[in-house]
């Protein structure tokens, strides 16, 4: 008789662990940089738009730390543990980003400020554009295959970037361009209410696959 092996291996399991933990020290290290840049360069221009994507790369290294916080054990039962903060955490850092964003777009379209062309954070917005998508999409596959909620919560946080960064690079382009200032926070209330309704679906433990005797199947049941 032939048992079926539901999940991946502990030794596949254990690689999986490493790979996410690596994943998440790349994620950390590049938003500790995006922030520094963002913060400066939206400090310089008075940009509320390139300031708001700053502090959205600390919440960012927030959320990515409490994964790396919840794999840093090295037992899988630890980890398992661990995953309800760990989503708690990411959840909380979605609707402060939520909240964040929509505050920061209302106050642009009131026109409390107009900021001024930015050359650098037109570039560190494509950079992030470029590069975020890889990290998420490598961090979600891990986190499916073991089956680890708050590892894909944190995709896609790292996902959100991608598109906060698509919305602001088009923001200073159009700023700096045709002086559409009303572009970006447009755009950055629709990424807000995206960053609202990911934080309630990790709140909920909503999103993981899980894996299954056929492979991974999603796994939409809040974790327990």
């Amino acid at each position: 008789m032939t048992t079926l092996s539901f999940g991946p291996s502990p030794a596949r399991r254990d690689a999986l662990a490493r790979r996410i933990r690596l994943l998440v020290a790349a994620t950390i290290a590049y938003n500790v940089i995006e922030a520094v840049v963002a913060l400066t360069a939206g400090t310089l221009a008075s940009s509320s738009a390139l300031i708001g994507f700053g502090l959205d790369s600390v919440i960012e290294v927030s959320s990515a730390a409490a994964v790396a916080w919840q794999f840093s054990a090295r037992e899988h039962a630890v980890r398992e543990a661990r995953e309800r903060t760990a989503l708690r955490i990411i959840a909380v850092s979605f609707l402060a980003l939520a909240a964040y964003v929509a505050v920061d777009a209302v106050r642009a379209l009131a026109g409390t400020g107009e900021a001024e062309p930015s050359p650098l954070g037109i570039v560190i917005a494509a950079l992030s554009l470029a590069i975020m998508p890889f990290l998420s999409a490598a961090q979600r596959r891990a986190g499916r295959e073991i089956g680890s909620a708050s590892a894909v919560a944190d995709s896609k946080q790292t996902l959100l970037c991608t598109y906060l960064s698509a919305v602001l690079l088009v923001g200073l382009i159009l700023n700096a361009v045709f002086g559409w200032s009303w572009a970006d926070p447009v755009a950055a209330l629709a990424i807000a209410g995206i960053a609202v309704k990911e934080g309630r679906d990790a709140w909920r433990g909503k999103g993981c696959c899980a894996p299954t005797a056929q492979g991974q199947a999603c796994a939409n049941s809040p974790v327990r």
